[in-house]
């Protein structure tokens, strides 16, 4: 440097505007922003947690570590001044400030999770999107078409599609986000599947009118015995159902055709190939003029048939709408998140 003094190096007016804040961008303003990024983060977490019960489930849904989500939920709770759940052993539960802050939020988080959906919805001026339902044959046939015909009638735009698959293959569709919703009968309910049992038929023993247990009001089990059943396959709950109460009470049986379709089985019976036990979902008014038709619900339990759900999942307007003139209401409650029970 030779000991030169070199003066100040000036900043001219452009470099001086480059360094003074805009307003809108104070460190003030941009914590605000990350203050409302960061929450709702927060209110995701609670959510998903809420809804499925445990750490590892709802990290696993937001692609996150559990102790992300953990320190989330912590400091929503440090910065709303409030306990919001409750850590047991087996699972998490709501605290009443977290009961409160759920009702709240649930409805935030759903929104922005459909928010592309609605926007699409919105910008083309009119209510259309995409339902897919997985039943079986049985509940498609006799249970679904006033529901579908109500549906069609309020929301004519939407494309239903209604997948007839088996009960297995139907949770194989909602575990791969391919089916919104499954109506059904459940006999075991998986862990990450909710189930809101609606209706519930009574098991029937059906025969043609000269049958010699026709001229029986009271039928016992082992009255059975000697007649073959016309069953559904073996791999079928109906099957299942069956063998397992022949099974527990040690009355021996015999299947004499396994057929699928309820159709298909009372056109059987009625031509005395056999006797058979369906559900009473598929009885009508045409089948008692030619069966003879007996309840069997002192051996048999009753099958519940009601909305199918993966946990977690966030459902659509249209999935919604379709539940809500299955019962109105029946996702008011988080009771529908819980491990179901079958009451069969």
């Amino acid at each position: 440097m030779n000991g030169a003094i070199v003066p100040p190096r000036k900043l001219n007016r452009a470099s001086k505007e480059t360094r003074t804040p805009r307003r809108g961008t104070s460190a003030e303003d941009g914590g605000r922003f990350y203050y409302k990024g960061n929450r709702l983060k927060q209110l995701r977490a609670f959510v998903y947690v809420t809804r499925l019960g445990t750490l590892s489930r709802a990290a696993e849904a937001l692609f996150l570590s559990q102790p992300s989500v953990s320190l989330q939920l912590k400091a929503l709770e440090r910065e709303l001044g409030a306990p919001l759940l409750e850590r047991t052993r087996r699972r998490i539960t709501l605290t009443d400030a977290g009961e409160a802050l759920y009702e709240i939020a649930r409805p935030l988080v759903e929104g922005f999770e459909n928010l592309d959906r609605e926007f699409h919805a919105k910008t083309r001026g009119r209510q259309d999107g995409k339902l897919t339902v997985a039943a079986g044959s049985s509940t498609i046939q006799y249970l679904l078409p006033d529901l579908v015909k109500a549906y069609r009638e309020r929301y004519p735009s939407v494309h239903l599609q209604l997948a007839n698959v088996t009960g297995k293959d139907g949770l194989a569709l909602l575990r791969a986000d391919e089916a919104d919703i499954a109506i059904g009968s459940m006999l075991d309910v998986p862990q990450d599947i909710a189930w809101a049992p609606v209706y519930h038929y009574d098991p029937m023993l059906i025969m043609p009118p000269d049958h010699p247990l026709a001229a029986k009001d009271d039928i016992h089990l082992e009255d059975l015995s000697p007649y073959g059943l016309i069953l559904p396959p073996e791999r079928l709950t109906t099957f299942r159902l069956v063998d397992m109460v022949f099974q527990q009470r040690h009355v021996p049986y015999t299947v004499a055709i396994e057929v699928g379709g309820w159709d298909v089985i009372k056109q059987y019976v009625a031509m005395g190939l056999g006797i058979s036990i369906v559900t009473g979902i598929c009885i009508t008014e045409a089948d008692k003029q030619r069966l003879v038709v007996r309840n069997l619900r002192r051996y048999f339990p009753q099958r519940s048939y009601g909305v199918v759900m993966r946990k977690g999942k966030f459902l659509s307007p249209e999935a919604r709408a379709f539940i809500d003139l299955i019962r109105p209401g029946l996702l008011t409650h988080r009771d529908y998140d819980e491990p179901g029970h079958s009451e069969r």
